[in-house]
């Protein structure tokens, strides 16, 4: 007798029906919370027999199925590490010497941040010296020495401007473009427009810090109004990669294999008098995706499979690096394994649990620094070193900067400054070597060609191959736009 008989038999069929459509998702599926919609169509023909689009003629096409670009794209992938409550520009990469000198002094400057508007300020001068470095004599402070020496395959962007100086509407202005809730994340738009090269892991990966997620959470790797098959998955680099993936104890693939082809025919039954429900369809395909992640994500997240010194290149061994180390190893190994976007966040929860120094600024931003510094410059190498950096953008930022002054009357804490600020991206057909943009002498304001977080984005677009005045969703009775209604250019300098 085989197991849907035998469940048949022992609970009835309704029970069965029950259970399968409600439990079993979380029990032998892995508890897909997260990619519930993915629409994961296996290559064998999964669903093709009954699955139909909204007309209820066309076949139902599987949404992240591979697609065109709209040109010859120079990326395939896209690695954003995320410095989750912004760096201070002036203090990392941003050189301003004059500040060295008015450390202490009040000096008239407008700045609007977390504190709101002031027309003057203390100077909190640079804590950290910076030199050049590289062919291409990029300045670099002391808080990167690994970095410092990538500097030739960098290309800075020194007068990068935002809508909000608040982190919440900040953070989902750099993932969405918006700093309103309910928008498309940039993975998802990506997801959406060139589909995944890997139908046994996500497209989109996020990975937060152990100290917890973002201000504002999921949102922030959201699909928005596009269908839950674009969003992003969070992923783990200790333990489960996902949570609720393991099998259920007891039960082997070929018994579970079994349990879900049974839950297929009943599935399909029940779909049959509803063929115009594209998003049935998908969730019913999601549980295939789950059973085919069991066995490809723990390799995937295996980082014992890498060599000892490849290990220690990234910081496992020192309890400082090993966290982010492990991260960046484990952005690498998706890269190549064919997932379009991973996004790495560097702080959690608030205060100096992230980047977002108030109060004292030398502890918060060496603490940060030196946990992401070596890491991330293994990145860049390993990914030159194995042929894949030409085909990965990497981005670094955080939602803003911070001020040249102080925002307390005591104290070395630095405010929020959307103003200008510092981002950096290297790999994926972006020049190396390069600095582009200025803020003032100060560092308080973007005065040469300010770049405002949609340049960024349609630049990432465009290297993977979408015109980001071209690639739209309908919704709202609009076409959406990643960038907006307003024709938006890439940043041509970098590119």
């Amino acid at each position: 007798m085989t197991l849907s008989q035998q469940v048949n038999q022992q609970s009835g069929h309704a029970q069965f029906c029950r259970r399968t459509r409600r439990e079993f998702l979380w029990e032998a599926g892995g508890g897909f919370a997260s990619v519930a919609l993915t629409g994961m169509m296996s290559a064998d023909g999964f669903l093709n027999s009954q699955a139909l689009a909204a007309d209820g003629v066309s076949q139902f096409q599987n949404p992240l199925a591979p697609k065109d670009p709209h040109f010859k794209p120079k990326a395939k992938s896209v690695i954003f590490l995320f410095m989750y409550g912004g760096p201070s520009h002036v203090d990392t990469f941003d050189h301003k010497p004059k500040l060295y000198g008015l450390d202490g002094k009040t000096v008239a400057v407008k700045t609007k941040g977390r504190g709101g508007e002031k027309n003057e300020g203390r100077v909190v001068g640079p804590k950290w010296k910076f030199k050049q470095y590289g062919e291409s004599g990029q300045w670099v402070s002391e808080l990167f020495p690994h970095l410092a020496t990538c500097v030739d395959d960098i290309a800075f962007l020194k007068s990068m401007t935002a809508d909000s100086p608040i982190h919440g509407s900040a953070m989902l202005m750099m993932n969405s473009g918006r700093i309103l809730s309910g928008f498309p994340s940039l993975g998802s738009w990506l997801n959406y427009g060139l589909g995944t090269e890997n139908e046994n892991l996500p497209g989109y990966v996020v990975m937060l810090d152990p100290t917890g997620g973002p201000i504002s959470g999921a949102k922030n790797w959201s699909s928005g109004f596009m269908p839950a098959t674009y969003q992003g998955t969070t992923m783990r680099s200790k333990g489960a990669p996902l949570i609720d993936l393991r099998r259920p104890e007891g039960m082997s693939r070929a018994v579970q294999r079994e349990l879900l082809d049974a839950l297929k025919a009943e599935n399909e039954q029940h779909e049959a008098t509803r063929t115009g429900n594209s998003e049935l369809a998908a969730r019913i395909a999601s549980y295939e995706l789950a059973f085919k992640m069991q066995q490809h994500a723990p390799e995937a997240a295996d980082l014992a499979a890498e060599t000892q010194q490849t290990q220690e290149m990234y910081g496992l061994n020192n309890p400082r690096t090993a966290d982010f180390g492990s991260r960046c190893l484990l952005a690498r190994r998706l890269v190549e394994r064919g997932v379009r976007f991973i996004q790495l966040y560097s702080g959690g929860n608030h205060n100096d649990a992230n980047w977002d120094a108030h109060g004292d600024l030398e502890k918060n931003h060496s603490f940060h620094a030196g946990n992401t510094d070596q890491p991330i410059a293994a990145l860049i190498k390993d990914l030159k070193a194995r042929g894949l950096f030409d085909d990965t953008i990497i981005v670094w930022g955080g939602e803003f900067g911070r001020q040249p002054t102080a925002e307390y009357a005591k104290g070395t804490g630095r405010d929020h400054n959307s103003a200008g600020f510092t981002m950096w991206t290297a790999g994926g057909g972006i020049k190396g070597g390069i600095s582009v943009g200025a803020t003032d002498e100060l560092g308080s304001a973007a005065v040469e060609k300010p770049f405002h977080v949609k340049r960024l984005h349609a630049t990432i677009l465009n290297q993977m191959g979408l015109d980001p005045n071209r690639l739209s969703y309908f919704y709202g009775g609009l076409d959406q736009k990643l960038v907006g209604v307003e024709h938006t250019e890439p940043i041509h300098e970098i590119i």
